[in-house]
């Protein structure tokens, strides 16, 4: 009986382990990883998307930055999946880029080049491959390249992510392509932005979040496999405009009230520790699938790191 009692006890630590929301964080590797890693509180994230990488050449050579290696060894070494993010949003708006990523998936190239990224995947350690082709860079050889993909990766026990939005590209990934990955980064954020300077207001409200959540529910993506994405900073409009984010860290040196509050100066719009508080609430309540951080470089120390408090939030 004691052995039987054991047995159940492992087990149901295993179901709760598993139960336990994700938190995944995308790390830009332009930054300067090697002074960056010794700053992450690694015992916070579940996954960490190394963001990003794209082809090096015509024939599918992945680019690998020196640096990606150490963020690699010290996320392992506490337990972190570590995948590498491909494409992101800018070469997904990159005419030449989005033609190399086309000619790649296409049905002449499709098959070396899955052969190529699955390689990649052994030869740097990684735990799988998060695809972040959004807007017009998801065609019609998008699902056959996820399904194949998927086919290549799973065996070996990888993971494949994506990143998805509602309105930037979502309506164009067939359901047959969402039934291929462990999960989904949800982007319920840039609402708006620099790109549509006369329509300022919160770009990552509780109310946009909640409908890009209903949004893939009623595409059929399982509650556990969606992973609400949260912003690590902010848009400015007005006085405060400019075609550059402004990161969380910086606002709250220079506007303390953005701990706080999710408006501040004239005007910049964030997200502060009462909305991170309800997403993380939204994602119990729900029964999601976890959170997504982009980026954990903008994240502030201390007592008002947001990362913290998503973390403390998730705990059940």
């Amino acid at each position: 009986m004691k052995i039987l009692r054991l047995i159940a006890t492992m087990l149901l630590a295993a179901v709760s382990l598993q139960a336990q929301p994700r938190i995944v964080a995308y790390a830009p590797n332009w930054i300067g990883l090697k002074t960056f890693v010794p700053q992450i509180d690694f015992a916070k994230l579940t996954h960490i998307n190394i963001a990003f990488e794209n082809p090096a050449d015509a024939d599918g050579a992945l680019s690998f930055q020196p640096d990606n290696e150490s963020l690699i060894r010290q996320a392992h070494a506490h337990g972190v999946k570590v995948l590498v993010s491909l494409g992101g949003g800018s070469a997904s708006e990159d005419a030449s880029r989005r033609k190399a990523w086309f000619d790649l998936i296409s049905t002449t190239k499709r098959k070396g080049f899955i052969a190529q990224l699955a390689a990649y995947v052994s030869t740097h350690d990684l735990d799988g491959l998060d695809v972040d082709l959004e807007g017009p860079a998801i065609n019609r050889d998008y699902a056959p390249f996820i399904q194949e993909l998927s086919a290549a990766l799973k065996p070996k026990g990888k993971f494949l992510t994506a990143a998805l939005s509602k309105g930037y590209g979502g309506k164009d990934v067939p359901d047959a392509a969402l039934a291929c990955f462990d999960f989904i980064n949800v982007m319920a954020y840039d609402a708006t932005g620099p790109w549509q300077p006369d329509r300022p207001g919160p770009h990552s409200s509780l109310e946009f979040a909640q409908g890009s959540v209903d949004y893939w529910l009623r595409r059929g993506l399982p509650k556990a496999k969606l992973v609400l994405g949260v912003p690590f900073y902010g848009w400015g409009f007005g006085k405060a405009f400019r075609q550059q984010e402004y990161r969380y860290a910086d606002l709250i040196r220079q506007y303390p009230k953005a701990v706080t509050d999710d408006q501040v100066g004239d005007t910049i719009w964030h997200n502060g520790i009462p909305t991170m508080q309800a997403k993380a609430r939204l994602v119990l309540d729900q029964g999601l699938g976890g959170v997504m951080i982009w980026s954990l470089n903008s994240d502030a120390p201390g007592e008002s790191s947001l990362l913290s408090v998503l973390h403390g939030a998730l705990q059940k």
